[in-house]
């Protein structure tokens, strides 16, 4: 049974994007190819591993069946490749991570440009979304470590805190709410609030909060929920209400007047941010130069 590696890295692409045509845009081949690898993968198992239902490619259970090994199969040349590298003395490869909104877009950019000029045969692939779709991602095999603001139990993953952030009240600077300065918590139910999407760890770390204290979600004036912490920022900033945020993103916003910050009384909302891996996956070299990397240079924003 010849079960070629590249035909497997296809199958790949196709399970995890649900299409022949995005398997075939990730992989710089047409759809007609795509089909051709998937054709020749059956033939060879004896078995139909796609099912097309409409434009969506859906695994069947043969499919999901030979996509966990391949997954495998593909980690282990890429750990050979960069061991052999290693044996060279060089760190090179591609490394694919997630991360959710805060440390995505306000704190691994220039840890990561750092990096680059230290490591500059290593390329890497970030992609940012939700702390669960993080998750999801790593769970899957799509990323090798991911950076979230939220935990799960999970016994599969391993979890590592490295930094902590502020969550403050944000509302535009021109609102008449901002005129107070302070509120107690209890208040927080009189306000137009904005909220991330379920699945976010800024709301969760909000709703743990909030219910500490007993104070009912559903009582709240929830008027609009964006999906990510640029949105909500925004949101502020048209007037359309306060939130809770991370102070790292309208930081820039309170030092112009744009925005303002109102204090809860008696509260400070801290939430910290982790490094997430998979216990039973072993990080590849360049994997592991990279969280240490990022270990050491969090300290630079006190961890």
């Amino acid at each position: 049974m010849n079960l070629d590696l590249h035909r497997l890295e296809v199958l790949c692409k196709v399970i995890e994007t649900r299409s022949f045509t995005k398997a075939g845009e990730r992989m710089f081949l047409s759809q007609p190819t795509i089909s051709e690898h998937i054709r020749y993968l059956e033939e060879v198992v004896g078995e139909k591993l796609i099912n097309r239902m409409g434009r969506e490619a859906i695994p069947t259970q043969a499919g999901m069946i030979l996509y966990e090994y391949a997954k495998r199969m593909l980690d282990l040349r890429h750990r050979a490749i960069q061991a052999l590298e290693n044996f060279r003395g060089v760190v090179a490869g591609h490394l694919f991570i997630g991360a959710s909104t805060i440390p995505g877009n306000y704190i691994l950019p220039e840890i990561v440009g750092k990096f680059r000029t230290s490591f500059p045969s290593i390329s890497m692939t970030i992609t940012i979304s939700d702390s669960k779709s993080v998750v999801d991602m790593l769970l899957s095999g799509r990323i090798e470590m991911g950076f979230t603001g939220a935990t799960w139990h999970d016994i599969r993953l391993a979890w590592q805190e490295i930094w902590r952030d502020t969550l403050v009240l944000a509302v535009k600077a021109s609102d008449p709410l901002s005129l107070k300065g302070t509120i107690e918590i209890e208040e927080i139910g009189d306000i137009p609030l904005i909220f991330r999407e379920k699945g976010s760890g800024t709301r969760k770390v909000t709703e743990e909060v909030l219910s500490h204290f007993n104070i009912d979600l559903d009582k709240l004036k929830i008027v609009a929920e964006f999906g990510s912490t640029e949105a909500v920022r925004q949101g502020i900033k048209a007037g359309i209400g306060a939130s809770i945020i991370s102070y790292r993103a309208v930081e820039e916003d309170v030092d112009r007047g744009s925005i303002a910050m109102i204090e809860i009384r008696n509260l400070k909302i801290e939430r910290p941010f982790y490094i997430v891996t998979h216990k039973r996956h072993h990080l590849s070299p360049i994997a592991r130069t990279f969280r240490d990397f990022v270990m050491s240079s969090f300290n630079h924003f006190g961890a």
